[in-house]
């Protein structure tokens, strides 16, 4: 006969949990979940090199912490491994190509369509790691969304997740890489996963050659100072003349570098309605994206990674898309009514793009 002890349900053995984080990983809406060392191996001395060459820009945050961002226990004390995730994040129906063609409209990465990841992703890691926790007591979790100086992509890549690609996008063989990743530190002593060694890019480098901006300066190496994301994203002044016209359309962010990527044939749409367009910010017009007041700017970027950019840095994008548009009746007048805005970023290139079309 059975006590009640022995018909108590016990905590699993540690060699378990990796298939049991898996298990709750998928039913949090995880695409995947790797285990691996608290070491980001040879990524640390890759990073160090590209700053090195001054490759970061303006973001010089990417050279502070000290080693905190290349080594997981000098951010967390007392971290051995860490617990890294993935979650689709591309909307469907979407056409990105057809939408870099439409030369009116606004192109923004399709990251940044939806709803903010950041919130989404930190709360389904949280609860991730309060089910590890009831199941494993006695250690320490803490999660990271692009939060942190965390090398996600380098610990993605040790994790079983993929590969780094020429882009140094993380590319998965059967999910391409429009993909959020995000990881739990932790003291517990998991069994870990093999990392994901062998390359599938081969003689491939549609996406170096491909770039708009010659932004890679050779495999694996991206001067962040020509690349569109940089420049619409972090850059918070003017950006540079002779690189506005090959920006296109492109007013936040750019995924040219993945979209000519063979692998992302296999990318899968993303599960979650937080990640769908909102504000038709997939099929606007620049002229009418332009013309939003502050006020409209604030509201419907509410949630966004849009907001980063601010409300100047959001007109002085959507100012070059437009010098780089046709020359129709819509796009000129809408360049009128902001050549007399306050800020002289705006103004200039306003006046930039008026030049375009020869006014």
């Amino acid at each position: 006969m059975n006590t009640t002890e022995d018909n108590a349900p016990r905590s699993p053995e540690l060699a378990d949990l990796p298939a049991l984080i898996r298990q709750w990983g998928k039913e949090l809406g995880f695409s995947e979940t790797g285990i691996t060392t608290a070491d980001t191996g040879e990524h640390a001395r890759h990073l160090q090199d590209w700053l090195d060459s001054g490759y970061q820009g303006e973001m010089e945050y990417m050279g502070h912490h000290g080693d905190k961002r290349y080594t997981p226990s000098s951010l967390v004390p007392g971290t051995t491994r860490v617990i890294s995730v993935r979650m689709d994040y591309l909307p469907s129906p979407d056409s990105p190509k057809e939408a870099l063609t439409n030369r009116e409209n606004a192109y923004v990465t399709r990251y940044a369509l939806g709803r903010d990841y950041h919130k989404l992703i930190r709360k389904r890691l949280a609860t991730l790691a309060k089910r590890i926790d009831d199941a494993l007591i006695g250690y320490d979790y803490r999660a990271f969304v692009d939060s942190a100086p965390v090398l996600e992509r380098a610990l993605a890549q040790r994790a079983g997740l993929g590969w780094i690609g020429k882009n140094n996008m993380l590319i998965h063989p059967k999910a391409g890489s429009f993909f959020f990743l995000g990881e739990i530190f932790t003291s517990a002593p998991l069994p870990i996963d093999a990392p994901f060694d062998t390359d599938h890019c081969g003689s491939c480098s549609a996406c170096l050659d491909l770039c708009p901006t010659d932004a890679f300066v050779g495999s694996h190496k991206l001067d962040a100072r020509r690349c569109i994301s940089y420049l619409t994203i972090e850059l918070k002044g003017s950006i540079p003349e002779e690189l506005r016209p090959l920006m296109g359309n492109r007013v936040f962010g750019c995924d040219d570098c993945q979209l000519v990527c063979p692998w992302q044939k296999f990318s899968k749409p993303t599960l979650e309605d937080d990640f769908q367009p909102r504000h038709s910010l997939d099929n606007s017009s620049l002229a009418e994206l332009f013309l939003w007041t502050e006020a409209q700017f604030l509201k419907r970027t509410e949630g966004s990674a849009i907001r980063r950019t601010g409300y100047e840095g959001w007109l002085r994008n959507m100012a070059v898309g437009l010098g780089n548009a046709p020359s129709t009746i819509p796009v000129i007048e809408a360049l009128k009514q902001r050549a007399d805005h306050p800020s002289d970023m705006v103004r200039e290139h306003v006046q930039w793009a008026l030049a375009q079309h020869g006014l």
